[in-house]
């Protein structure tokens, strides 16, 4: 288990059958991504940071490194797998196959590409091999039964999957399993069973699909409609697979389904006292400045009026290759059953038509993310969802950065903005907290070309004396040590400085990270502070 929503956190090890955390196997500086368990559950690899430094380092992620805990030892003591990674632009991942021979460690290189490592543990004196590096693709590893199977973009931008004989790493050796699809993305492989699930990305809803271990389709696994599919997990040498789906407006279900028949049952459904019945949601799409077609889903009351009246709250992120693919989120009600509309936007800057959507969305091209949106406000207008006085805007993190540039570049597009734990000075955000890991996305302000890209849109370098700014409520957290609360803090007094629109109020949450505080209450206080804030605007009361 992990404990804190920054970044990194401390992680402890339960026994299941108890409950009871162990006194001795307690580790601080976790990254918060993976950990590999061994076969026998007797250990796992994990990722390591030091501790966060007083004052922070902004170099810190350079000393992250994988490293080995066998229960019960003592965590000071835990040998290094791999050595720290020595930049901290990068970051580092571990696989263990289900046999437990094979570890993986990937090398990654922002959110674009990857390099990988594979060790044979069973060899007389284990050591990394090469599988790939220095390429400008990203790889993803799953193993089974002697193979490798590695999902890719490399010459793919809608991703391929190939396969490869560990005995042969060399690149000519790979076969190539399931070609590219030009009409989806695939947005994973997972080895369950003997065989390969393949999870299709189509206009931003899951169409999964059984594959052999050579490719061959074996069938389609159908969802009840327009959701999302998580998952699948499961053992590659066990019939029985699991899986969640979920929607806008109907709670996560999970399945457990077998490989070789299809046969479905539904393992558990998640109970809610709501009536998603009264709801629906429509996918539309809006045109973008360079005419590209962006798509968004609107959840709304089944009798919501199109004269532009609705209290809408449009959301987006758009970065780091994260697809927003349909989701149940129990706060949304709250708003739909005060009359609201829910808008999620599929911006550019995500994977959701594979590694070319992200592209166009970082580094230079950053400008097409907050056109997108911008595109997205105005189509909801034509559509008679919202108005401007109606609508209000809402994203955090990279997401708050967007909603900076919205509202710094369009403040007459919106009604209302909540910008949350907000990266808002693109010219000195490495600097501050982990803000280096993003210079491959952002790109650096060190350099000519990437300051010039950075400056055009940094929301703090862009606020203007007397300008009407929506009414806006920051949200910031005192122990962000992801975003530093300082881009927070700066933004907010300058808008309150310069703009003669509505107020501007900066909300800091206490002992809280860049996710939000921990306990329940603290999360439902921030979300209705949110919507009370959005709706007063909004209804003009």
């Amino acid at each position: 288990m992990k404990e804190n929503n920054a970044d990194e956190a401390t992680l402890y090890v339960i026994d299941v059958a108890t409950g009871k955390k162990s006194d001795v196997d307690v580790i601080p500086g976790t990254k918060f991504s993976s950990i590999a368990w061994t076969p026998a559950g007797d250990g796992f690899y994990y990722e390591h940071l030091p501790p966060p430094a007083t004052p922070v380092d902004p170099n810190r992620m350079a000393h992250m490194d994988m490293r080995f805990h066998k229960l019960g030892a003592d965590p000071a003591k835990d040998p290094i797998v791999h050595p720290e990674v020595g930049d901290p632009t990068l970051g580092i991942g571990a696989y263990l196959s289900q046999d437990g021979r094979w570890l993986v460690c990937s090398i990654e290189h922002g959110w674009t590409s990857n390099d990988i490592y594979v060790q044979d543990l069973h060899a007389k004196k284990p050591a990394w091999q090469t599988l790939v590096e220095s390429k400008t693709a990203r790889y993803d590893v799953s193993v089974d039964r002697g193979h490798l199977f590695v999902r890719t973009n490399e010459g793919a931008p809608h991703y391929r999957l190939l396969r490869v004989d560990p005995a042969h790493l060399d690149r000519a050796s790979w076969q190539e399993i399931i070609p590219e699809r030009a009409d989806a993305t695939m947005q994973g492989a997972t080895v369950v069973g003997h065989a390969l699930v393949v999870d299709y990305l189509k206009d931003v809803v899951d169409y999964p699909e059984l594959h052999d271990e050579d490719g061959k389709l074996v069938r389609p696994i159908p969802l009840p409609g327009i959701g999302s599919m998580a998952g699948p997990s499961g053992d590659p040498d066990s019939d029985v697979m699991y899986f969640s789906y979920q929607t806008f407006t109907y709670p996560t279900e999970i399945y457990e389904e077998s490989v070789k028949t299809g046969k479905r049952s539904t393992w558990h459904k998640l109970s809610m006292p709501i009536d998603p019945s009264k709801y629906t949601v429509d996918q539309l799409f809006a045109t973008s400045k360079d005419g590209t077609r962006v798509p968004f889903f609107v959840v709304h009351a089944k009798d919501m009026p199109h004269d532009g009246s609705t209290p809408t709250i449009l959301t987006g992120y758009g970065g780091f290759q994260a697809a927003i693919t349909p989701f149940f989120a129990s706060s949304v009600y709250p708003w739909l059953e005060h009359g609201g509309a829910w808008v999620e936007s599929n911006l550019r800057g995500g994977s959701e038509y594979g590694e070319e959507w992200h592209r166009h969305g970082m580094l230079h091209e950053k400008q097409h993310v907050f056109d997108d949106f911008f595109a997205v406000a105005e189509e909801l207008s034509k559509q008679g969802i919202a108005r401007a006085d109606k609508l209000a805007i809402y994203g955090g993190s990279n997401g708050g950065l967007l909603m900076g540039a919205a509202l710094t570049q369009r403040p007459e597009l919106f009604g209302a903005v909540l910008c949350e734990v907000p990266l808002l000075d693109m010219v000195r955000f490495p600097l501050f907290g982990i803000g280096k890991s993003w210079v491959p996305e952002y790109g650096s302000p060190d350099n000519a070309d990437d300051l010039q890209a950075l400056f055009a849109y940094s929301p703090y370098h862009h606020v203007t004396k007397g300008t009407k700014y929506p009414p806006t409520l920051i949200l910031s957290a005192d122990s962000d040590d992801r975003v530093d609360p300082m881009h927070a803090r700066k933004f907010g007094a300058e808008l309150q400085w310069a703009s003669t629109g509505g107020p501007v109020l900066l909300r800091v949450e206490k002992h809280s990270g860049h996710g939000g505080a921990d306990m329940v209450k603290s999360a439902v206080d921030k979300i209705a502070d949110e919507y009370a804030f959005a709706l007063a605007q909004l209804r003009g009361h």
